[in-house]
């Protein structure tokens, strides 16, 4: 686990009601191939609570909103590589300038593709170690709750959250990885159901298990399981209700310039 993890701030009830009305403006990108969109805005919308609206990927103005997801999919239908054309964009360049004031990003599976192929994040992304699609839900070791966006949970709380991806095994060379480690950068975690980090818990060979990473500075999260798809009790697990709940508290504490 990461030595740069705190425990949660006194206060922090991540217990939030559904719908209850937040002031916090989101972002979807939408690209040609975004599939994960309607979910991730209904989320924002009806679960968390915030005002929420569409972004096309021709779309350079981002002005009025405090957040912004790139949401999953095959944006560009993912040839060449993923993320590769998606990341020169007309929004991308909004999105990176975004990024640089110091607000929230969220790149979810394709989204965090993107950010990769973008630069706002280190490392890259390879095909899955069984070179085949995986489906299915895992298990997510919480490596750094003092992350914005995971400050709702436990330092080393298991959360379940499903995978669907072919591109997913996450790399960075070790100099990088030392330096994320350094910088407490890596914030989930393949892991078995009691939160150990075993090679059978790791669904598409990503180094060290890594599920989740953010930037520097802490603003820009990627990650490929589906917060989005688990964050109702209906649809089998609401764990990833925490990381949007954890975004809004945490940066509507201090509004960005």
């Amino acid at each position: 686990m990461s030595g740069r993890s705190t425990p949660i701030r006194a206060g922090f009830d991540a217990r939030r009601p559904y719908g209850q009305a937040s002031t916090m403006h989101w972002g979807v990108v939408v690209f040609p191939g975004s599939n994960c969109d309607e979910d991730t805005l209904h989320v924002l919308r009806n679960v968390v609570g915030c005002p929420a609206r569409f972004v096309w990927h021709q779309d350079t103005d981002l002005s009025g909103l405090d957040a912004v997801v790139l949401p999953g999919g095959f944006a560009h239908g993912d040839y060449l590589r993923t993320g590769a054309i998606a990341r020169f964009s007309p929004v991308m360049a909004a999105v990176e300038e975004f990024a640089r004031s110091g607000k929230p990003v969220l790149g979810i599976c394709n989204g965090f593709q993107v950010l990769l192929e973008a630069g706002l994040l280190p490392g890259a992304m390879l095909r899955n170690r069984s070179q085949q699609f995986a489906c299915k839900w895992v298990n997510v070791r919480v490596e750094n709750a003092s992350s914005p966006f995971l400050r709702g949970c436990a330092p080393g709380q298991v959360l379940r959250l499903p995978i669907a991806h072919g591109e997913g095994s996450y790399y960075a060379e070790p100099d990088v990885l030392a330096r994320m480690k350094e910088h407490g950068q890596i914030l989930l975690r393949y892991c078995d159901p009691e939160g150990r980090i075993t090679d059978e818990a790791n669904p598409n060979g990503s180094v060290e298990n890594i599920a989740g990473i953010c930037n520097e500075r802490g603003n820009v999260m990627g990650l490929m399981p589906h917060p989005e798809r688990a964050s109702e009790p209906l649809l089998g697990s609401a764990h990833g209700r925490k990381l949007f709940e954890s975004a809004v508290r945490s940066f509507s504490e201090v509004p960005c310039s």
